[in-house]
């Protein structure tokens, strides 16, 4: 008996979700370039993607949190504590190779763009209140505006209350996270078909033209990103686990990373991060709480646009920087981005903030933000890929070491 041959599409539907994704990326750049007038045709399916993400990572974080540390056993260990210090530590340390490379490499910029428009935050101060009271925000109102934070809280509240709670409601609240779960894998799915979208929409964006009138700026930010990814996150995780980093941090720039970069979003990217963990065999108490929590505070990729910005204006204005001021932009930077989930416009509105350091005024550093929207749909997009394939990375890492099991890299 003789079996017909598969189709193409049969074949490609049998390979794996990282090569499908692949696939996407190289059929949206060719059809950028073959055919850049019928990119915004294409647009609504990386628009549908990112859609289906955002509106399903709040519900799934806040069921899983719940359940998991409403089900959590007394003594059973959880290593949150490990993964907020390796967060800590690679946002500093991020921040100092921005400020390194900015010092070995100074960027000047051509301040005459139009004040970019926007309300930036007074202080730090003001920045890590804003992220406080999102903790205590309305539930509804975290859910729908997707406020990680208060998301969060309220989850953990909710989960230590129903751990008194009879064994049927916990089952239920289980079964919950599971049918979350399920529409989850359903939506990253169709990740293929959704990347092919926005990389097709990114790449016949009009004015990409213009990046190249600022690309040593670009090619700094870039460049320390991509130094953090395979230098410092790799030199971190060896020193927790002792062992070849390589192949944990090329999983999870893979994995996590790819689709990072083209939704441009670490909300959106959240279901995608908590189901590699669950491949790779790590804590679910642990990761339900960890990723959700590393989408909002754990920022290098923003430490590092904010520290090369406010000294590539510095550098223009003929501004000073000694050492100390220096390592204080490092310390600014990283608090600033760890509360970037509470200023609108992300990364780029915490610029005038930095640049109050070196008494620049609120009018050139709006048009450095202004310059920062212009490179934006590179920057955002590589800023996104670090922040969120380190939330995984150093997840993994903690619960490598704390554990002592290994990782199941050859399920992801």
């Amino acid at each position: 008996m003789t079996t017909a041959n598969p189709t193409a599409l049969q074949r490609v539907l049998r390979m794996s979700l990282i090569s499908q994704i692949a696939i996407g990326l190289v059929l949206g750049v060719a059809l950028a370039l073959i055919a850049p007038g019928a990119t915004k045709s294409v647009a609504l399916l990386g628009d549908l993607f990112i859609a289906a993400l955002k509106a399903v990572a709040p519900i799934l974080v806040f069921v899983l949190v719940a359940a998991a540390i409403a089900n959590h056993k007394q003594g059973q260990p959880t290593h949150i504590r490990p993964v907020l210090m390796l967060y800590l530590l690679g946002t500093f340390a991020a921040a100092l190779v921005a400020v390194l490379a900015s010092f070995a490499f100074p960027t000047t910029l051509v301040l005459d763009a139009p004040a970019a428009s926007g309300n930036p935050p007074a202080g730090i101060l003001l920045v890590l209140k804003n992220l406080l009271l999102s903790a205590v925000s309305n539930p509804v109102k975290a859910l729908m505006e997707a406020n990680f934070i208060g998301i969060l809280a309220w989850a953990i509240g909710l989960g230590i209350a129903l751990r008194h709670a009879g064994d049927g409601t916990r089952k239920v609240l289980n079964d919950l996270a599971d049918a979350v779960s399920k529409i989850v894998h359903v939506v990253i799915r169709f990740a293929p078909l959704g990347i092919f979208g926005l990389v097709a929409a990114t790449m016949g964006e009009a004015g990409l033209d213009a990046l190249l009138g600022y690309g040593r700026l670009l090619l700094m930010i870039v460049g320390c990103m991509v130094f953090v990814a395979l230098v410092v996150n790799p030199l971190i995780v060896f020193w927790k686990l002792r062992a070849n980093p390589y192949p944990l941090v090329l999983t999870c720039l893979r994995e996590s990373g790819v689709t990072a970069f083209f939704t441009r979003s670490s909300a959106a990217n959240i279901p995608i991060n908590l189901e590699l963990c669950r491949r790779l065999g790590l804590h679910e108490d642990t990761y339900a709480i960890s990723i959700p929590l590393g989408a909002t505070i754990n920022m290098a990729g923003a430490a590092i646009t904010i520290s090369v910005m406010a000294l590539a204006a510095a550098h223009t204005l003929g501004i000073p920087v000694d050492f100390p001021t220096a390592l204080l932009l490092c310390i600014v930077s990283s608090l600033a981005a760890a509360g970037v989930s509470g200023v609108a416009g992300g990364s780029l509105l915490l610029i005038p903030m930095a640049t109050a350091l070196f008494g620049v005024s609120a009018d050139v550093a709006m048009q450095v933000v202004a310059i920062g929207f212009v490179i934006s749909v590179v920057q955002d997009s590589a800023e996104t890929a670090l922040n969120s394939s380190t939330d995984v990375l150093f997840t993994a890492a903690a619960c490598a070491a704390e554990s002592g099991e290994p990782l199941n890299l050859d399920r992801a």
